[in-house]
């Protein structure tokens, strides 16, 4: 009966024990009514702030504003180089072949359209006046002689047919004259002492200074300067047929420049194969104009429009500890969290936060973040 007993208060110390243990571990389980914190619920600042700034006034401080693409299928790199633009380039020859007597400019200098570059002084040039001169006095005594004789015709003092003739001398007086006209100005309107004036054709930069006070220009050496306009540049690339058919004109190349940002560029222009099969494909760069002479890549990517999003990866910033980017809305950038993936040459994988039809800030965002967080200590005082 002891026995008995004994077991039994054994089991029962054994029951109150295991109820001990369990109620312990009830009280140390999280509560279901106080879920886990949300790791982005501290940045709802961050993923609605705004940078009031215009696209145009973001692309003058050096923010380009590009479209979303998508990654997948085959990628092709296109080799290419920034030229100057139509008309952007001037190569300036004396009209004719003279002594430099002076030289109005240096390296570097800013021009306008005709603005004097050198002045030489030509026989030619004043061969050129004398002549017209002489034509201009031609055309006085012709236009004289008609006027007597048709005088004279209405007195009846002289035929019909010698007034037809003297008309005819005045014609041709007035034809010679035009010509001496023409010759002059395409010798640059030089002077009776012969002295001409060479002035740019275009508003631009001084790259080149060929000629030099006391130099003898002969006709078969004339360059006197080269101007060249910066601003006013193209991306032109070198592609394959496969890799031209996946472009149309207006879609947007993103290129890169070797330490340098990246480069957006439109297509503007997309030439036949030559004979080499290659084709050419000329791009306007927008936002940051690289300089003339620069060697870029860009990149073509087939099956476009299948797969993830990517963005360049100057697009995406860290604002308080959480990946964004800042996407183009009416009131300016917005900074809308973002979850990345993988990077592939200067591009990352954006997993979720943009639907792909948005247009953000790449190359100079960084330029947003700063403004985002000047904005907030200035609040913050």
């Amino acid at each position: 009966m002891n026995l008995q007993r004994h077991w039994l208060m054994t089991g029962a110390a054994v029951i109150a024990a295991l109820g001990v243990g369990f109620g312990a571990a009830q009280l140390m389980k999280p509560s279901a009514a106080f879920p886990e914190a949300d790791p982005e619920e501290g940045h709802e600042e961050a993923r609605g702030a705004v940078v009031a700034l215009t696209p145009d006034k973001a692309a003058a401080a050096g923010v380009s504003v590009v479209g979303l693409q998508r990654g997948g299928g085959a990628e092709l790199k296109l080799p290419g180089r920034v030229v100057f633009a139509p008309g952007a380039e001037a190569a300036v020859d004396a009209p004719l072949a003279g002594a430099v007597t002076r030289v109005h400019v240096g390296l570097g200098d800013q021009v306008a359209a005709g603005s004097p570059l050198v002045t030489l002084r030509s026989p030619d040039g004043a061969a050129s006046r004398a002549e017209a001169d002489a034509a201009s006095a031609q055309v006085d005594a012709a236009r004289a002689a008609e006027r007597r004789d048709r005088t004279l015709f209405e007195q009846g003092w002289v035929s019909q047919a010698r007034l037809d003739v003297t008309a005819a001398e005045a014609r041709r007086a007035e034809a010679d004259l035009r010509a001496a006209r023409a010759r002059v100005g395409a010798y640059g309107a030089p002077g009776s002492n012969g002295l001409t004036v060479v002035r740019s054709p275009i508003a631009g930069v001084v790259t080149r200074i060929s000629a030099a006070p006391g130099q003898v220009l002969h006709e078969e050496v004339l360059q006197v300067a080269a101007v060249s306009d910066p601003s006013r540049v193209e991306l032109v690339f070198e592609a394959p047929p496969a890799a031209a058919a996946l472009l149309r004109v207006g879609d947007t190349l993103e290129s890169s420049i070797a330490g340098a940002n990246a480069v957006s560029g439109v297509v503007v222009a997309i030439a036949p194969a030559n004979e080499a099969g290659v084709v050419i494909v000329r791009a306007r760069p927008t936002g940051v104009v690289p300089p003339a002479g620069s060697v870029v890549s860009a990149r073509v990517t087939a099956g476009a429009g299948a797969g993830a999003i990517v963005v360049p990866l100057d697009a995406v910033q860290t604002l308080e500890g959480v990946a964004s980017v800042f996407v183009v809305e009416a009131d300016g950038f917005r900074a809308r969290p973002v979850v990345t993936g993988r990077t592939l040459d200067g591009r990352i994988e954006i997993v979720s936060g943009l639907t792909g039809s948005e247009r953000i800030a790449g190359a100079g965002a960084f330029l947003l973040k700063a403004e985002l967080a000047k904005g907030e200590v200035e609040h913050g005082h």
